[in-house]
């Protein structure tokens, strides 16, 4: 797999445009079967993403939306705190990584193009061709969402002898995302060829959250170049792609195989973690060592202890922040008319003082119990999520590697993004296919079904479902390309960066002497709802450095004639 990395891939490990081939293999010879250009775009789960996986997924996903608290870990604190700047640890891995998905996807795409011999059957060609644009469209949905702006390109041997180029809009970078994903959607299989791999339905499940951002971009029908939202309060979403994220949704549940796991807590158990039937989407890492970008590093900087994980546990500082833990235990929910406590979620996601977790020992006669079996952490609680103990327990991983596999997508966001379409411009809905589909979710929580959805609803909801899965902060995100000022608003009504547990009572509440926001936060603005450039790559290319008003003047990118037309595709 890695001489193969090296082939499809060239080198990313250092900078995403180093096209230097270390491998004796040779391209011109390798792409002559259809196992060989299977095999060459399967460095496309795993190698390409680590940086990203390692420590940007919940980083920013997590930290910059307040699920996470810490105080000392560079790499989250200035997202939480909005105090990023240019030179802030994580900018340049996480473009850089995205990056290489948008490169070494190129590469694959030329080479299976321009050196498959004909043993190479044209469905083969075809099938990666589409893997390969699925990853592209969903690293291009990350870099519009992040940065407001990004490169396009689809030929990297070219950019890497011309990259000072000028950056192209944020609506045109979705645009492309949502082509790559069409064409994936298109012509990816119904089933999975071999365990992980992505099929039209991950392609259709991607489509539904990427139109639902398209439709907070756009004013109304489908995109031309002309039709961008320039109002971000203005309240109102474009109903063409709104009904295309529910289309989209629909095709995944409806069509394809994948179900809810029964139970929440398999969904991070260490033997039913890993392309289980909600997966739709994984990143692929392999369980061993010495295999660099191909193990999950991500475990090492969320276990709080070496009894919880190999050797290397650099969590114990990182905490499930106030507002989440507050809100798993003690929502106030105002359509129910009582305060909750979603006790399954927050077991699974979030370790509490007192609670028991067999899975984390390999004596069942004498389970972990956080707080008792070692001392609490002592600002909060730790995150649970991910943490699979270890290799005592679990029997497969090692230091630096978890072994497991990491959610990209899952059919409980398709359940959800169904709703969101549903809701549309309005408050709430009353859709009688979007409650089940809502409170089917709630079920396998043991939590109480609704007769009717809100907003605050839904965004509770994704909050407690997806919390430390490195997507609440893109929820927030694509509400503020619509009702920016609330998001805003919401943002700044947050606990942040405080410290919470009481070690005298055990318990989990602000001190008497708490003055919101804790230390070092700075009030967010619109302006927060988009990341600098890292300083090194600004350098690298001068159009990407911002203007005195902090803007990144763009052009327009150019677009060729529609492969699928988006309303056949759903026939």
């Amino acid at each position: 797999m890695i001489a193969v990395a090296g082939l499809a891939m060239s080198s990313c490990a250092d900078d995403f445009l180093d096209q230097n081939n270390t491998h004796q293999l040779s391209q011109d010879k390798f792409f002559d079967s259809d196992q060989a250009v299977e095999e060459a775009v399967w460095p496309l789960y795993s190698y390409v993403w680590y940086d990203f996986n390692d420590k940007f997924y919940y980083g920013m996903g997590d930290g910059r939306a307040n699920n996470i608290t810490a105080q000392y870990s560079d790499y989250i604190y200035p997202y939480t705190n909005f105090t990023e700047t240019s030179l802030s640890t994580g900018l340049t891995e996480a473009w850089g990584s995205l990056y290489s998905v948008v490169a070494q996807s190129n590469n694959s795409l030329n080479n299976i193009k321009n050196n498959s011999t004909s043993s190479v059957s044209e469905s083969a060609k075809l099938h990666a061709m589409a893997e390969a644009r699925f990853m592209r469209g969903v690293a291009y949905w990350y870099i519009g969402s992040l940065w407001g702006c990004g490169i396009i390109y689809d030929n990297t041997a070219s950019l890497v002898n011309n990259y000072v180029v000028p950056a192209n809009p944020r609506v045109d970078v979705m645009e492309y995302a949502i082509r790559d994903l069409e064409y994936a959607a298109k012509n990816l299989p119904a089933s999975q060829t071999s365990a992980g791999r992505v099929t039209k339905y991950a392609a259709f499940g991607m489509l539904s959250r990427v139109y639902l951002s398209m439709a907070g971009l756009t004013t109304s029908g489908q995109y031309n170049g002309s039709n961008v939202q320039t109002n971000f309060n203005s309240g109102q979403r474009n109903p063409y792609y709104l009904d295309l994220a529910k289309k989209a949704a629909a095709k995944v549940i409806n069509e394809s195989s994948a179900s809810l796991l029964p139970n929440y807590a398999d969904l991070f158990g260490a033997s039913t973690i890993d392309n289980n039937s909600e997966a739709l989407f994984q990143l692929q890492f392999q369980p061993g060592t010495g295999i660099g970008g191909l193990g999950n590093s991500m475990t090492r900087f969320l276990a709080w202890s070496t009894m919880v994980a190999d050797q290397n546990a650099w969590g114990g500082a990182t905490y499930c922040s106030y507002d989440l833990y507050e809100e798993f235990s003690n929502y106030d929910d105002k359509t129910l008319g009582t305060k909750v406590d979603d006790k399954v979620r927050r077991h699974n996601s979030v370790a509490s003082y007192g609670e028991s977790y067999p899975e984390l020992s390999s004596d069942p006669s004498d389970p972990y119990v956080y707080g008792v079996t070692e001392s609490p952490g002592n600002q909060g609680a730790n995150i649970k999520k991910y943490v699979i103990g270890t290799k005592k327990v679990n029997g497969f991983s090692e230091p630096n590697n978890s072994g497991v596999n990491t959610y990209m997508l899952r059919l409980a966001e398709v359940y959800l993004n169904y709703v969101e379409a549903t809701m549309g411009n309005a408050d709430e809905t009353t859709d009688p296919t979007a409650l089940r589909y809502f409170n089917l979710i709630r079920q396998r929580a043991k939590m109480p079904e609704k007769n009717v959805v809100t907003y605050e609803d839904l965004r509770h909801e994704f909050r407690m479902e997806f919390a430390f899965e490195g997507l609440y902060w893109y929820e927030l995100l694509r509400r503020g390309y619509y009702h920016q000022q609330k998001v805003v608003n919401y943002l700044n009504s947050q606990n942040r960066n405080a410290s919470y547990f009481d070690n005298a009572t055990k318990t989990y509440k602000l001190s008497d002497s708490y003055v919101a926001p804790g230390p070092d936060v700075d009030v967010a603005t619109a302006s927060d709802l988009v990341l600098p450039m890292s300083d090194t790559d600004q350098t690298k290319n001068p159009n990407l450095k911002p203007d005195a008003s902090g803007n990144i003047a763009t052009v327009p990118f150019e677009f060729g004639e529609r492969e699928v037309d988006e309303q056949s595709l759903f026939e």
